[in-house]
């Protein structure tokens, strides 16, 4: 009788499909995946003792190198914390305008994975034109805050630059062929038949999984948990009436279909902050200070923390920062790679999760 030999496959640290170098490894039995554990620690920047003893103004630039893929909510969640402890008001368009940006650069981050995924089953084609697309999207966000990656858009009291009208009419005559092509895009998603060869039933992670592994983000909400998204809780995106998108088949092709539709579902709320936006100051005013504070929001791959505590003198005394990623790896590794038939889904099911090595090494 032929004995199968158990076998111990490492994918990484430098894989063609990661955007990020991580090592998962592999505990198989022939190509099925038994168990798998992840690797990190190759790109480390120690960015929060960094940040620690400086004023707020510096702070402000390190908190967007956090990250580059979502550099813009790691800017809106440290000011609006400095906001929250110093008492600071917002003005309305301001507000709008933070939520413009900060849906645009979900867009690009989206896009971006759905595109590295794309690429890791092998669909090259549908991957370019996904790149494509996502240069529009880093079009628009430079066109507005002067930047395509580490725009520095969101200061204490408001915004650094104001909308014109020229970049309105252009941001809404974009948007609409944006809509276009992710539909078309996503209609060649639901119907590839090696997509779903590739995606339906491989990396399940249901809901009860979800919750144990505290995974957030769209690799939540693709198992079914809506509620998880923090833009519910977020005083200006409660006043666009927004509703999270979720599915529940919690595999690797809900992954990215929720991410898909998220894309459309920015599109709407930028259009309602477009169709809202009064006319007004973009600044507020105001000096943080001292105080100590954890908060929230909702970036393009789930919760995302900061804890704070600062000086009289707005001088970061201690920060700590928690990041999506670190939940929904540990999803991955314990969840939705336990079972997986082959070892070419596990950099697949790896992706669908869309890790950000650089988040959660910081």
């Amino acid at each position: 009788m032929k004995r199968t030999v158990d076998v111990s496959v490492p994918l990484g640290p430098i894989h063609p499909c990661f955007k990020e170098p991580a090592r998962v490894k592999c505990e198989t039995k022939g190509e099925y995946v038994l168990s798998a554990e992840v690797e990190l620690g190759y790109m480390k920047k120690g960015i929060e003792r960094i940040m620690r003893g400086r004023p707020w103004q510096e702070v402000m630039f390190l908190a967007e190198r956090v990250c580059g893929i979502c550099s813009v909510i790691h800017n809106m969640v440290f000011i609006e914390a400095l906001e929250q402890i110093s008492a600071i008001s917002v003005p309305e368009r301001a507000a709008l305008l933070r939520v413009i940006a900060n849906e645009l650069d979900r867009m690009q981050s989206h896009i971006l994975a759905n595109f590295s995924y794309c690429y890791t089953i092998e669909h090259e084609t549908l991957g370019m034109y996904l790149l494509d697309v996502r240069e529009r999207v880093m079009d628009e966000l430079e066109r507005i805050t002067g930047a395509r990656v580490t725009c520095a858009y969101i200061v204490p009291g408001g915004v650094r630059f104001d909308i014109r009208s020229q970049d309105v009419l252009h941001l809404r005559a974009n948007l609409a062929a944006i809509e276009g092509e992710v539909t078309r895009y996503m209609r060649m998603f639901e119907s590839g038949p090696l997509i779903g060869l590739r995606s339906k039933g491989v990396g399940i992670l249901t809901r009860e999984a979800a919750l144990e592994a505290y995974a957030v983000g769209p690799t939540a909400r693709a198992s079914g948990m809506p509620d998880i998204d923090r833009r519910l809780r977020h005083p200006t995106y409660k006043t666009l009436g927004f509703t999270p998108v979720s599915r529940t088949e919690g595999d690797n092709y809900a992954r990215i279909m929720v991410r898909f539709q998220e894309v459309l579902e920015s599109i709407a709320i930028i259009r309602r902050c477009l169709d809202l936006l009064p006319v007004g100051p973009i600044r507020g005013g105001g000096i943080p200070g001292i105080g100590e504070i954890a908060y929230s929001g909702e970036a393009p791959r789930g919760e995302l923390s900061y804890y704070i505590k600062t000086d009289a003198a707005g001088r970061v005394v201690d920060i700590s920062i928690q990041t999506p990623s670190i939940m929904n790896i540990e999803a991955c590794c314990h969840y939705m790679l336990k079972g997986v038939p082959s070892l070419a889904d596990v950099s697949s099911t790896f992706v669908s999760a869309d890790p950000c090595i650089a988040c959660t090494e910081r």
